[in-house]
């Protein structure tokens, strides 16, 4: 199996002005003069770490990382003001004008993966390529499975430590009823509500257990982010229309696409993979047999690795 890159750090960072209160943090790393690619983080609600610049051959790529409104290092944190789908699109142009990037390749899992599709949909002609991973169709049916019924089925245990924070009577709409507690200014609720969230996405995220994965997804900077910005999106239907990722894949269709998907992941099931592999006919989808949801799981680690390698090839 191929292994990440070995890590490096970046040789410019930005704090980047967007407009309102929002201030963005922006690295590159990597080959000033190489293929520029773009990591789009998942969530809403993540962050960028170093770890992630290991997707990508140093010599090859010029690796842009960002820290979406909200999220990480960028400020304020887990602001909801200003925070939409559409603020984010225009973000990543900001970004890319900012940088004198002309074209670049999108990376994105999870989140990452919707909001990298929904850009090549509005800036077909400023994208490469797409490698997507744990595609997130953002469709209601695909947050209803994780936060209503579902994945519950397969983690009951996990399910009634998420269940906790709130009253039988309130159960019926989860959603809801947590994000009406993150965005209360009770600080307790808020953090116990948060926590509780973003653990249970962990515990989903792995085929088997993972401590470090859930040492991270337990940190309170990144649990509140995460919390905030994900209930307030998908209370919102992540500021689009219904399957929409699907009835404008037309738009993309001439890009090349890879698709890299854990057999069985829980946060994402397969089939939004698939669905989108159906509607892109031309796109290569791998699905790992061995995978959950998680970047880091050895057998996607693989495919991506490959991916990223493969399309520095073809651009050569």
């Amino acid at each position: 199996m191929r292994p990440l890159y070995p890590a490096i750090q970046p040789y410019k960072t930005h704090a980047l002005e967007v407009g309102g209160e929002h201030t963005l943090y922006v690295e590159e790393s990597g080959n000033a003069e190489g293929l520029p690619v773009l990591f789009v983080h998942g969530g809403p609600g993540g962050s960028t770490n170093g770890d992630l610049r290991s997707f990508f051959n140093p010599e090859k790529y010029r690796i842009i990382l960002f820290d979406q409104r909200g999220c990480g290092r960028s400020q304020p944190h887990a602001s909801l003001q200003e925070n939409t789908t559409a603020h984010l699109i225009e973000d990543m142009e900001h970004i890319r004008t900012h940088l004198g990037v002309d074209e670049w390749l999108l990376f994105g899992g999870s989140w990452g993966a919707t909001l990298a599709l929904l850009y090549a949909q509005a800036h077909t002609g400023r994208t490469l390529g797409l490698i997507l991973r744990g595609v997130f169709l953002a469709r209601q049916q695909d947050i209803h499975w994780l936060y209503q019924e579902g994945a519950s089925r397969i983690f009951p245990d996990y399910w009634q430590d998420f269940l906790t924070p709130i009253p039988a009577g309130e159960q019926h709409n989860l959603l809801h009823a947590y994000h009406q507690r993150l965005t209360s200014e009770n600080e307790l609720q808020r953090m116990a509500a948060a926590k509780a969230w973003s653990v249970w996405e962990g515990r989903c995220s792995t085929l088997a257990p993972n401590p470090d994965a859930m040492s991270h997804y337990s940190d309170p900077h990144l649990a509140l982010a995460m919390a905030r910005l994900e209930t307030h999106y998908f209370v919102n239907h992540c500021f689009i229309s219904e399957n929409q990722i699907l009835t404008q894949a037309d738009k993309i269709s001439g890009l090349p696409i890879t698709i890299v998907h854990g057999r069985y992941d829980m946060v994402c099931p397969v089939e939004q993979a698939y669905a989108l592999y159906q509607a892109l006919p031309h796109s290569q989808l791998h699905i790992v047999r061995d995978a959950g949801h998680s970047v880091f799981e050895p057998g996607i680690i693989d495919n991506l690795v490959r991916a990223t390698d493969a399309f520095a090839a073809t651009e050569a």
